[in-house]
């Protein structure tokens, strides 16, 4: 008797959009009704940092807009091959701060774990854009090194999920990780930094929804959202789910040249994250990684319009404008 082939797992809804991402810039172009030719793509800034964006993601572009600041933060130019002085391959320090494989420590009490190399979106700004995740993944060492480290220390009581995106792990594998942290008598808090509720709300399912509810801690999901244009009824969803899982919500954004850098659109940016439930933590002015020079916006006009939120805005919709720097106990207030 012939056994029967095994039948094809179905990937699931997020995992086909996921496979489905634009991935060519001049297709992408050409979905938002631009000529590529009008635009200095670089093929050599792709292939140094590939393009990668959901086409739910894309559908929130404005069509024939060259500026728009979706389109922005994705579309690989000529500008990022530009050698810029002061602009490094890691901005932030993130080698020196190494504590074993995919762990990082830079503040008191925290621990940040690489969970895995993989993002839905290529932001172009991404101060990890260099990063030897090959190298540095917790996950790739089936998370022995980086939990054997927290184990160690007892002064951490805080583990900060990050990437990369944590999302972009399946459900069970991040079970799997969560099962080992959750056998650490110390730890007391957990964080997620992700942007996939933002640009591929299909990852929020229900087994994950489920898995977040499973969790022993406090939970704050740290989103990453720069423009209010990333916001559609699907996000709106996605986080109220999140929501109703119990775990409290933040946005941190990056000020950014041509995307946010108006106070209108910042202010935009806190009111429609706080329809959507989510409250501004951060501002970050830009982490000076090569590659992003062209997005940068010099102190003084974030300073400016950092005091013009705080004179048109609820004190708590005002997110706090910091710049992280290699080797300060925390992020430094501008």
């Amino acid at each position: 008797m012939i056994p029967a082939a095994p039948v094809p797992m179905k990937p699931r809804p997020w995992q086909q959009a996921w496979r489905d991402a634009v991935r060519d810039p001049r297709e992408l172009l050409t979905l938002v009704g631009l000529e590529p030719a009008a635009l200095a793509i670089s093929d050599a800034a792709a292939a140094q940092f590939p393009l990668r964006v959901p086409r739910g993601f894309v559908a929130r572009m404005r069509r024939g807009d060259p500026a728009d600041p979706l389109l922005r933060q994705v579309l690989p130019l000529d500008d990022e091959m530009q050698p810029v002085p002061g602009f490094s391959a890691d901005a932030v320090g993130d080698g020196a701060a190494r504590a074993g494989r995919g762990l990082i420590r830079k503040y008191r009490g925290r621990a940040l774990l690489v969970a895995t190399g993989s993002c839905a979106i290529n932001c172009r700004y991404c101060f990890r854009r260099h990063f030897p995740y090959a190298e540095e993944t917790a996950a790739a060492a089936g998370w022995r090194e980086a939990i054997d480290a927290i184990v160690a220390d007892a002064g951490i009581d805080e583990v900060i999920l990050s990437g990369g995106d944590p999302l972009s792990l399946a459900t069970t594998k991040l079970a799997q990780l969560t099962d080992a942290l959750a056998a650490i008598p110390h730890l007391r808090r957990l964080r997620i930094h992700s942007r996939l509720p933002v640009v591929l709300p299909e990852r929020i399912d229900a087994e994950l929804v489920a898995w977040l509810q499973s969790l022993p801690w406090p939970v704050t999901v740290v989103l990453h959202a720069n423009h209010a244009n990333e916001f559609d009824r699907g996000v709106d969803a996605a986080l109220a789910a999140v929501r109703a899982a119990g775990a409290t919500l933040l946005n941190q954004a990056v000020l950014l040249h041509g995307v946010n850098d108006s106070e209108d659109a910042l202010a935009t940016l806190s009111e429609r994250g706080f329809e959507a439930g989510v409250l501004p933590y951060y501002l970050h002015q830009l982490d000076r990684v090569a590659g992003a020079a062209h997005f940068e916006v010099p102190d003084a006009r974030a300073l400016e319009l950092h005091a013009a939120l705080r004179r048109r805005l609820s004190g708590f919709l005002v997110p706090r404008l910091v710049r992280e720097v290699a080797g300060d106990a925390s992020k430094r207030p501008l």
